[in-house]
């Protein structure tokens, strides 16, 4: 197998992956095609993603203006917790905040201000 037909079957895995995430998570077919999308576009959140799907463990070095996945992860760990007393299918649905995660993630690398906004905002931390 040439290198070029690795990449593409590790590719192939790793797009599947986000699919079965998203049909877990609640998340249409059109929706996890455009996070994979944002994910494969960037060489970074693509590696922190591999490294996730082979270790089922956050790299962690990848990050935007400071953040890596395991901070945004924190922060929608935090944010979904204001879904607990709500009848919401997000409530307790790991595979659609990891997700989630990885897309707001390869999103901040295009514009971070709004998310770091939202972050300092909505933080459960005292400063």
């Amino acid at each position: 197998m040439t290198q070029e037909e690795m990449l593409k079957k590790a590719l192939g895995l790793l797009r599947d992956y986000v699919y079965k995430l998203g049909e877990a998570g609640g998340i249409s077919e059109d929706e996890c095609e455009n996070i994979w999308e944002r994910i494969a576009s960037n060489s970074g959140v693509l590696q922190e993603f591999s490294y996730f799907h082979d270790y089922n463990t956050f790299l962690g070095q990848y990050g935007v203006e400071g953040f890596t996945i395991p901070d945004i992860v924190a922060w929608q760990v935090d944010h979904f917790k204001a879904y607990m007393d709500r009848d919401d299918k997000n409530r307790f649905n790991n595979e659609r905040l990891l997700l989630e995660s990885f897309d707001i993630m390869a999103k901040m690398a295009v514009d971070p201000a709004p998310y770091i906004e939202k972050m300092a905002a909505e933080s459960g931390q005292d400063f």
